[in-house]
């Protein structure tokens, strides 16, 4: 009788910001694999340190009670303050990813003014209050209303229900360079669903009229195979070192034989 190749249950969700967080390795595994960040662990502690090879930058997974599981701190530099980010436990990881991903590309970032906000109005996203916008479903939120100590950061929230309850909440400080505060909203905004497993357990919310859930079968091997064709694909960003050329051996003159 002949066997069929094994497949797992995926559900493709839309809108990606109530997809829930997914797997923390699509971030992790790549930084540490394909970008050279090291890692720090300690078995007594539920916490994944990654820091990046200049030192400059770290990366912090700890589960807390105040639900920002993700810290990026980055030190300061000639022309620019030190910066952070924060995301919350539920904060999709493609998203978080657009963040690192960007962080990490060795090609510079264009230096051209950049509008995080361009690409949530092209997908349309509303104008909320005086400086933010909020989403075509009402759930999502960004806004820019500012705190003492940092009176520029952006905010981006995601509640649901009648009493707004918060799924998840992203902070990334006044300094945070605009092309990743870019890169996360165009993640957040592109309109492709995000792939889940777990028949929906994750998910913050199974109200149809809010996500829209699409189950099918895919081959369990495709499915393992995905975070590998992502290490590889950010691993050949790196630019390929100039091969060393073999120095050519010269023939030493032969010695004259005296008669």
């Amino acid at each position: 009788m002949p066997t069929t190749p094994a497949t797992v249950e995926v559900d493709f969700i839309t809108p990606r910001h109530l997809a829930g967080g997914g797997d923390p390795a699509w971030i992790t595994v790549p930084l540490h694999r394909a970008c050279g960040w090291s890692h720090g662990d300690d078995p007594l502690m539920p916490r994944v340190l990654l820091s990046s090879p200049d030192q400059k930058a770290l990366l912090r997974l700890e589960p807390g009670p105040d639900d920002q599981w993700w810290a990026l701190h980055h030190a300061a530099e000639p022309h620019r303050p030190a910066w952070h980010a924060s995301f919350g436990a539920r904060t999709p990881v493609e998203l978080i990813a657009a963040v690192t991903d960007t962080l990490t590309d060795p090609a510079p970032a264009a230096d051209v003014p950049c509008d995080p906000y361009e690409a949530l109005r092209q997908a349309g996203w509303a104008r909320y209050f005086d400086d933010g916008l909020v989403s075509p479903d009402s759930t999502a939120y960004v806004e820019r209303p500012g705190t003492p100590a940092d009176p520029e950061a952006w905010f981006f929230t995601v509640t649901l229900g009648t009493r707004r309850k918060k799924v998840w909440q992203a902070r990334l400080g006044a300094h945070t360079p605009p092309h990743l505060v870019a890169a996360f909203t165009a993640a957040l905004a592109d309109p492709k669903p995000l792939l889940r497993t777990g028949s929906g357990r994750s998910l913050p919310s199974l109200d149809p009229n809010i996500v829209t859930r699409k189950t099918t079968d895919v081959l369990a091997v495709l499915l393992a195979g995905a975070l590998e064709d992502r290490v590889q694909s950010l691993a050949a960003r790196r630019p390929t070192p100039p091969a060393v050329p073999t120095p050519v051996r010269q023939a030493q003159p032969r010695a004259s034989r005296s008669r």
